[in-house]
């Protein structure tokens, strides 16, 4: 057999979301006690600009934070995302920008859970967008960060090549009136926003993976599926890990008296919230679901095994008559009954085979099998 025909066995005996050390996070991502807190800097960040009011609209991508600087306090909303972190420059705008030390440690740290935080004239909140990987069955969280202050926004995340925010830009660049002519906190829930609502199509490619599992154990019950079951636990283990925290995140929005934060538009983060409320109860009912199956997946197993032992056990009983009459004329006695009989051999045959005939009958009527 060759290595390519090998290979290409292997492969079909592995699961459809193989196990990947190479993408899958570990189970404690955060740890202060760290001392290069686990990030590496980007070779080069992107700077995308949104500057904009009711009548103009600024987009620019811009090559360092030097060249964000002048947008502050220019009298529009400035909205600047920043994809792959380097430490001097974040560490430089937020600066410029008055955002206090202890949020550029969060920002520039690796796997906090989300939070919350208000600190002098800056709101920062910290979550989680998560991404579903269907090539290697993984889910997959990037930390992003958010600064809101006085008529501006920074964003912050560590993947340049993917982020969810495209509704937000198509909607700046679309001329949308209420996002054109709100302050910088309605521009702040329309990311928060947009991040919930992503949750979903993770929640829907999990959903989609335990039924599509549930249709394998129940069609194919001769399989092993327990590694796939544990590797999809622990995949929305990882999701509830990541979207949970994200409550209490819209919740302290909520319960802020901030003057950044206009009372009007308390209504748009209630709406964020019971969309993070719904998304936790569907990650609750997936862990549910896996339970039921590890525990239907158990249970054919049971079943595959007493059906195993009843065969065993169906034919040891059958088996019994004729070991009984077999011990029986085999005993080392001078006399016994149709020993020495020309026709005894045959008997002796005709009661093993009658007596199991027998049996089954009764056993048939008794519905044993």
């Amino acid at each position: 057999m060759s290595i390519t025909t090998g290979a290409k066995r292997l492969v079909k005996l592995l699961p459809e979301w193989a196990w990947n050390y190479s993408s899958r996070q570990p189970t404690t991502t955060y740890n202060p006690m760290r001392s290069d807190e686990g990030r590496k800097d980007a070779a080069q960040p992107v700077y995308t600009v949104f500057d904009y009011n009711a009548d103009h609209l600024e987009e620019r991508k811009l090559q360092n934070e030097t060249a964000c600087k002048p947008y502050r306090e220019n009298g529009r909303v400035t909205w600047i995302n920043i994809d792959g972190l380097k430490r001097s420059e974040v560490e430089s705008l937020c600066s410029h920008y008055d955002v206090h030390p202890l949020i550029v440690d969060d920002i520039l740290s690796v796997g906090q859970r989300a939070k919350m935080d208000e600190i002098g004239s800056i709101i920062f909140c910290l979550l989680p967008m998560v991404y579903f990987n269907k090539s290697t069955g993984t889910v997959e969280a990037e930390q992003v960060s958010i600064v809101l202050g006085r008529d501006f926004v920074l964003s912050f995340q560590e993947d340049a090549t993917r982020d969810v925010f495209d509704p937000v830009r198509d909607r700046l660049r679309g001329g949308n009136v209420k996002l054109r002519s709100s302050r910088s906190d309605y521009l702040c829930y329309s990311l928060i926003d947009v991040i919930v609502d992503s949750y979903y199509g993770v929640i829907d490619n999990i959903n989609e993976s335990i039924e599509r599992l549930e249709d394998f154990i129940l069609l194919n019950k001769q399989a092993d599926h327990f590694a796939s079951i544990s590797m999809l636990r622990r995949e929305v283990m990882e999701l509830r890990r990541a979207i949970a925290p994200v409550r209490e995140l819209i919740n302290g929005f909520l319960r802020s008296d901030n003057k950044l934060l206009e009372d009007q538009h308390d209504k748009y983060y209630k709406d964020v919230y019971d969309h993070i409320v719904q998304a936790n109860d569907y990650v609750e009912n997936h862990r549910e679901m896996l339970m039921n199956l590890q525990d239907l997946y158990m249970n054919q197993v049971n079943l595959r095994m007493n059906e195993v032992m009843k065969i065993f056990t169906m034919v040891a009983l059958l088996l019994a008559p004729a070991t009984v009459i077999g011990g029986i004329f085999g005993m080392n006695f001078e006399v016994i009954p149709f020993a020495h009989h020309k026709e005894g051999f045959y008997v002796s045959v005709g009661l093993m085979l009658i007596i199991p005939m027998f049996m089954l009958i009764y056993f048939k009527r008794k519905g044993w099998f």
